[in-house]
């Protein structure tokens, strides 16, 4: 086989499932706001279910589900016929994803369900089947066509159902009114939580880490401050603890450059007077903004007595991802 014709096979599959996806379009109509105002009023879980690939879609729609608000869990059709049913209170919603619509275990438990009257979603291939019968809504993924030559792999079937498990999932976001600020509070580890939530006062160095000199230290005592905290820069304060000014390497360079004579200078002969600074409590993020504005790698956060509290070096922020 040749580069040309693997190119034309990637192209087709695609083409399949651009065309599967298109025909969706078509199928966004009652039923789906139907099934939309059933999760947003549930005030239970959703509870998604499918047998095989079904399954594994089920598992993704969860997980779109989780991350932006809407509480799911996946529920395994032949788990639940032995034990894991009781997962499932009258007030949730379940939805049942199939191609065939006549799966055997999902029949089961889509019976078994609705004796609890717990409302049923299906994600279905077959708006005739068995399955179509035991649900309150139908939502249709049937396809022409799938990637497969031999039409046996499920392929434009799953990617649609996916497609329209994130079009439940969003259009529920969208009437809940959730944030980008609620989507962070759920992923506090991203690169998004953390431009969203991550503060100052959580990453700054503090208390022993905080390298401080006062402006009458000698610059010997100085450098060794900057040394022994390993930041490059230290903060230098008045006999009141106020800051006034701060030392970084540059600062020492370019004395250097002036003179090399250095030992009878003190603190306050090098430092730079009024330095940018920020309260501890501003978004992490913020400060990043701030540093790239002025140019600069670190800031001091002080209180409301201009008194250093902490230090925030733009090698840290780079390193949590938030550039």
């Amino acid at each position: 086989m040749t580069e040309q014709n693997i190119f034309e096979i990637g192209k087709k599959v695609i083409r399949i499932e651009m065309h599967a996806i298109e025909d969706l379009l078509n199928k966004i109509n009652s039923s789906f706001v139907e099934a939309v105002n059933l999760i947003y009023n549930s005030s239970g879980r959703i509870i998604v279910t499918g047998m095989g690939k079904s399954g594994i879609v089920a598992r993704k729609i969860v997980a779109t589900f989780n991350s932006t608000g809407t509480s799911a869990v996946y529920l395994h059709p032949t788990d639940a016929l032995h034990g894991d049913l009781g997962i499932v209170r009258k007030e949730d919603v379940l939805i049942a994803i199939s191609k065939s619509g006549v799966t055997e275990e999902l029949l089961s438990l889509t019976a078994m369900v609705k004796r609890m009257d717990v409302p049923v979603i299906a994600i279905l291939g077959n708006e005739n089947s068995a399955m179509a019968n035991l649900s309150d809504v139908v939502l249709d993924i049937k396809v022409k066509e799938e990637a497969c030559p031999h039409g046996l792999a499920p392929t434009s079937s799953t990617t649609v159902s996916m497609v329209l498990g994130d079009a439940l999932a969003v259009a529920v976001l969208e009437i809940r009114g959730f944030t980008a600020k609620d989507f962070a509070s759920l992923h506090p580890a991203g690169s998004l939580g953390k431009k969203l939530l991550l503060r100052i006062s959580e990453i700054m160095y503090k208390e022993n880490d905080l390298p401080v000199v006062n402006q009458n230290t000698s610059i010997k005592d100085t450098i060794l401050e900057m040394t022994t905290k390993r930041l490059g820069a230290t903060c230098v304060v008045d006999d009141n603890n106020e800051l006034t000014g701060i030392i970084t390497d540059g600062d020492l360079r370019r004395q250097l450059e002036k003179s090399l004579d250095i030992k009878t200078l003190q603190a306050k002969d090098i430092m730079t007077k009024n330095p940018k600074t920020i309260n501890e409590k501003v978004l992490a993020s913020f400060a990043l903004q701030q540093m790239e504005k002025f140019n600069i790698t670190s800031l001091i956060a002080t209180d409301e007595n201009n008194q250093p509290m902490g230090i925030v070096h733009l090698h840290d922020l780079v390193k949590l991802g938030l550039q």
